[in-house]
């Protein structure tokens, strides 16, 4: 009802403060600023920056207030949303506020400290701010998307393409039905299993590139401290030891010289991924770089940098480490942040780097002398623009020799604008599942929209991941109207779905015998893999306390607008309540899709202007004054007129069918029957199909399957 997007809307109870507005409590403004000085940009209903200041000012109410403190919070926590709404109900005091809810945990949570906080700014009590934005932002770090994730749904957002969450991680869908695909962050359903189990093997990965002519580094496994030297003297100084599985540069030891550093970096090999086989290489010069491939496209690039110390002569390495790296605003705990904080205790790679030059946390650098602390892991400079065309079509080739739909190529050169061959270089690894960060957030450089390169790989050009979706909403006339609707489709050869009050169908076989018109049951069939249609019934209560399933529908159909007392509840006493209601279903009819209205109706056809797509009506009477107007503006109608019924547009009558060769017709549903036939019109059903299809249907209870006179389809039902 209030927006496209989720919402959480809050029913809040003001009490004796109703006769308190914000200009009757002395300092409250300046508290609320000085705690969340970035309400001062909001906009609020005046339209510009610094509107809602004004209206504290001049005086709003505590509802109004939580509002706005509600939606800072979200985006002090890294959620931004900016859309809320504060209304007053019939009761005094009693008040429903909305806000944007990309996240119900975390909306909820920032919805609660709304509230304390805006008590302890009234009542002019402490309140710690940074303790509970602190605390908001690690609730959405285990809730929210992480960012690589959320780039990618962004990304299909803007295209028009649904999304949905899966799991309380990172798998998504994008899409509905059988035009869906999902991912869990830089993973789709492309990705093959064997090739990620490949692709862990950093020694059979080397094999299969070196086979087709890739250059790789010289390299042994080893299973002792010993054989790792035998193989460092085979190979010949300076080499690399790594462990065989394993990411993040974790137990990387790189440019070892002797026996000593070779194995000891042989421990901490072992350690890093606890397995006792480790790989010894041909030590690379040059920078390490990290090339995104996309569907067989490089998308972008990324070069490591060495993380070096500077020392001062009076603090220690561990003080330099948090003076000189983990002050790095790039570097954090959360997935937000590009580059991980430094801690040596846990970094055995880094420990061993520190002692080969005689250094350990406790020594004290002299001023102005450089200290390396790691070689490798901080691939955070952008050179998208500067990879050498045959090095793209290297690393795309490795993505494809592994098998990879999506790949993370790590190689090594000293020019990444050279052929790797001129330069001596090497691919090291191939990585499923790559992170996405340094390409959105680099340190240096020019963000890549790596988000809209995975989208455009999974969604051609003009595909939008969408199926046919018919929603139906009315006081009355509904659930009939649905299961018509899905015959109708089914006629037509589709695969169809339906949520309605009598349960949940997956063709003709109910899958679940509860109401289905709650969203959260409904959305099963945007799921399923193996529908390509689907028809949901609306019920007015479900629209209220749950929205609706789907974001945007091809088809709306509303009805009727009639009172319904159940709703009182929730405020809603009035014929225009309800009609607020019910326009939900023409609001999202889709630009290219059809709203199909009750033009006897006053309330329903009024809706017409609330569709962003075409109009449809459908009337009882031949001469209904709307009708005539709108098929003169070239419109379509779906008529009664001498005991037949006919679809009419400017320049066309159809005679369709007599109504008394129309079962539902003669029990009493014609509204339901010129409800679907307008449907199914507007879904392009040839007229032959959709004469048989309302001729042969029935109202009878539907049991576990339809009974409507054809033959059970083939299909697996449960198939997601």
């Amino acid at each position: 009802m209030w927006t496209y997007r989720p919402a959480l809307e809050a029913w809040v109870d003001i009490g004796e403060l109703e006769e308190s507005p914000s200009d009757r409590l002395p300092g409250f403004t300046e508290r609320l600023i000085g705690w969340l000085p970035g309400l001062a940009e909001h906009r609020c209903s005046i339209g510009e920056p610094g509107g809602f200041l004004q209206r504290l000012r001049e005086g709003t109410w505590p509802a109004h207030i939580l509002e706005h403190v509600t939606l800072e919070l979200q985006t002090r926590a890294g959620q931004p949303s900016g859309y809320g709404r504060a209304r007053e109900t019939s009761r005094p005091g009693i008040y429903k506020v909305v806000v944007r809810s990309p996240q119900f945990d975390l909306t909820e949570a920032c919805l609660h400290a709304a509230r304390d906080l805006v008590m302890a700014a009234i009542e002019n009590r402490p309140f710690d701010v940074a303790a509970t934005i602190g605390r908001l932002h690690a609730l959405a770090d285990r809730v929210c998307l992480g960012p690589s994730t959320e780039s990618i749904v962004a990304a299909a957002r803007a295209r028009g393409i649904p999304e949905l969450r899966l799991n309380e991680g990172n798998l998504v869908q994008l899409g509905y039905g059988d035009q869906s695909h999902r991912l869990w962050t830089a993973e789709t359903e492309r990705t093959g299993a064997i090739a990620e189990g490949i692709s862990r093997d950093k020694d059979l990965t080397k094999q299969l590139l070196q086979a087709c002519g890739l250059p790789v580094p010289e390299g042994q496994r080893v299973s002792s401290a010993a054989s790792a030297w035998q193989a460092a003297e085979d190979i010949g100084l300076p080499v690399a030891v790594k462990p065989i599985s394993g990411n993040h540069g974790r137990g990387i030891s790189l440019d070892l010289r002797n026996r000593a550093d070779v194995e000891a970096a042989y421990a901490v090999a072992v350690a890093a991924e606890d397995d006792e086989e480790v790989l010894v290489e041909r030590y690379i010069a040059g920078n390490e770089h990290r090339l995104l491939v996309v569907g067989q496209r490089l998308v972008a690039a990324a070069r490591g940098e060495e993380t070096w110390l500077i020392g001062n002569g009076h603090s220690t390495i561990a003080e330099l480490i948090e003076h000189q790296l983990n002050s790095d605003p790039r570097r954090g705990e959360a997935e937000q942040y590009p580059l991980e904080p430094v801690v040596l205790a846990r970094e055995a790679a880094m420990q061993l780097t520190l002692e080969r030059q005689g250094h350990h946390a406790a020594s004290i650098p002299a001023a102005g002398q450089r200290v390396l602390l790691q070689r490798n892991g901080n691939l955070a400079i952008d050179v998208t623009a500067d990879v050498h065309p045959e090095v793209a079509r290297a690393a795309c080739l490795a993505a494809r020799i592994i098998g990879l739909d999506i790949a993370g190529i790590d190689l090594v050169t000293s020019d990444i604008r050279r052929p790797l061959q001129e330069m001596d270089g090497a691919i090291v690894e191939v990585n499923a599942g790559p992170g996405l960060l340094m390409h959105l957030k680099p340190s240096q450089g020019q963000p890549q929209p790596v988000g809209e390169a995975i989208v455009d790989y999974l969604f051609p050009e003009h595909a939008d991941g969408r199926i046919p979706i018919i929603g139906v909403a009315g006081s009355r006339d509904t659930t009939i109207t649905a299961r018509l609707i899905a015959r109708l489709a089914r006629f037509n050869g589709l695969k169809v779905g339906l949520a309605s009050k009598l349960g949940l169908y997956l063709e003709r076989r109910r899958a679940c015998q509860a109401d289905a018109t709650a969203a959260p049951i409904a959305r099963r069939l945007l799921v399923n893999r193996a529908l390509n249609a689907a028809v949901f019934e609306n019920d007015s209560r479900s629209i209220l306390e749950n929205g609706l399933a789907y974001d945007r529908c091809q088809i709306g159909i509303v009805t009727h607008v009639g009172p319904d007392e159940r709703l009182a509840d929730h405020d809603i006493h009035t014929l225009e309540q309800v009609q607020r209601i019910l326009r939900t279903q023409v609001d999202v009819v889709r630009p290219d899709g059809v709203a199909v209205l009750n033009a006897d109706d006053p309330l329903v056809a009024a809706m017409a202007e609330l569709s962003d797509g075409e109009v449809l009506f459908f009337s009882r009477q031949a001469d209904n004054p709307c009708v005539a107007r709108h098929i003169e503006q070239a419109g379509r109608a779906v008529l009664i007129r001498d005991g037949s019924i006919w679809l009419s547009t400017r320049d066309e009558q159809i005679r369709l069918c007599r109504l008394v060769d129309v079962p539902l017709a003669q029990q009493g549903e014609d509204i339901t029957v010129l409800a679907g036939v307008a449907a199914a019109w507007a879904l392009g059903i040839p007229r032959e199909l959709l004469q048989s299809g309302i001729e042969t249907f029935r109202a009878d209870p539907p049991g576990a399957t339809l009974p409507e006179n054809e033959p059970a389809t083939a299909i697996a039902f449960g198939a997601v």
